[in-house]
Parts: C-alpha cells; structure tokens; sequence
C-alpha cells in the first residue's frame, strides 16, 4: 500500500477580516481531513468561476464541504429573499455549487456537512428552509450561542438511520444515534438523484446520499468534526470518506 495520502481540497469561506477579503477554513475541518481521514488537507480558495478547469478535479482526491455562519444565497434554489442582515458568501456558492456534481460525476468522493449538506442539496437541484423553528411541527435545531462551545456542540438528538443505509452500516447495524445540532436551515424539497440515509425526530433530512455515485458521496447536516476521535460514529464515517480518497488517489 502506498504510503503517500490523499489530498482533500476544503472549500475556503471569503470573509472580510478588516478592509481586506481572506479565504478561509475552520480548523476543525482541516484537522478532522488530516486525523480522521488519514488525509492532506489543500484549502481551495472561493475564486468562483476561475476554478471551474478541469486541472483542479483532477488534481484533488476527495472534497469536503464544510459548515459555515453564511447561508446559501436563496436565488440559488428560488427561494424568497432573506432577511435583512443574513450572512451570505456569493463566491463560495460561485465556486461549490458548479463544482459538486462535476466531483460526483467524477468519481471524486464528496462529504458535506452543514452548510456543505445544504449546498449538495442545491446543486443537485434542492430547496431549503431558510428558518426551521419558523416551520409548523418542527423543532428549533439552532445552538445557544451563548452557551460555551463545549454545550453548543454537545448531544442534541437522535437521528433515525435509513434502514440497510451507508450510515447504518457505519453505525454498527444500530437504528439510531445522537447527534449535535447547530442549523437555522435545512432541506425542504430534496434534490433528484438524492437518497435519504438520516433524519431528526421531526423529520426533517438530516443526512443523505447521491443514488448511483461512483465514490462515496455523502452530507450530514451535524457537525461529525468536532472533536471527531471522542465519536465512534464520526471515526467511522470520516475513515471511510478516507479510504474512498485514498481508492480516488490509487485510481489518478
């Protein structure tokens, strides 16, 4: 086996830190891509359509679509215009958007979480809730922000797992797991060619599969990267992300 590791390109924010634009990634990503997933993390800049030339897929061995505090712009899936003050990140839905199914078609594994479940629904032709707790019969999946972070990241609920699903298999066969929550939005029409794998006790979407996906290609709306080795459940689902990017690698 070769001892070289994947690389997995991370999706970079554009945020304004100052009068100035930056293109960042949380740690907890990049760290959980290089522990849990046995892989290289390579943060890819929010550079839209100049990342759309083949060279950057087929350079890459897998791509992880991380959460962040900005929203998906709602024209990107006909949505009514947010709230006033709502953070969006038009570069990044420039530069994910357009990337994910070409990652797909590819054969380049692909995990979302959070934003990046959000964004996998969208790009294959999804809607979202822009407000979750607003929505009649379901629950307020949203952190408190003014708990310290080890609360805000703690066990929120379960989640039913897909009968004979990816994510049950990685579970050990169990029908149910905890998870965090920290979402505003969610799913509200999944996109074609998406299988449900998970939902919350409500019902809303919690995680879900592209139906027919050479390699793995998978999104969860919790955060599985938070403090990944204290979780049996997120070491399995971020090794096995891994072992398809290492395949990927193999393959290239």
């Amino acid at each position: 086996m070769s001892a070289r590791r994947p690389l997995i390109g991370i999706p970079a924010d554009r945020r304004m830190l100052g009068p100035q634009p930056y293109h960042l990634a949380g740690e907890k990503y990049v760290t959980a891509a290089l522990d849990a997933a046995g892989a290289i993390p390579v943060i890819v800049p929010a550079l839209g359509r100049e990342l759309q030339d083949e060279s950057l897929l087929a350079s890459l061995d897998g791509l992880l679509f991380t959460g962040s505090p900005s929203n998906v712009e709602p024209h990107r899936y006909r949505g009514e215009p947010s709230e006033a003050g709502t953070l969006h990140d038009p570069h990044r839905d420039e530069t994910t958007l357009p990337l994910i199914p070409r990652a797909v078609a590819a054969g380049v594994p692909v995990l979302g979480i959070c934003r990046g479940f959000q964004e996998m629904n969208v790009a294959f032709g999804g809607t979202l809730w822009q407000k979750l707790h607003e929505v009649p019969g379901h629950l307020d999946h949203r952190e408190d922000k003014e708990q310290p972070l080890e609360r805000q990241y703690g066990a929120a609920h379960e989640i039913v797992l897909e009968p004979g699903g990816m994510l049950q298999r990685l579970a050990g066969g169990a029908a149910r797991v905890t998870v965090n929550s920290l979402h505003g939005q969610g799913v509200r029409d999944l996109g074609p060619g998406l299988a449900i794998e998970a939902r919350a006790p409500d019902g809303v979407i919690e995680a879900f599969r592209v139906r027919g996906a050479r390699r793995f290609a998978l999104a969860v709306q919790w955060h599985p990267e938070w403090r990944v080795q204290d979780n049996k459940f997120s070491q399995a689902l971020f090794a096995e992300f891994g072992a398809a990017c290492r395949e990927q690698m193999q393959a290239r």
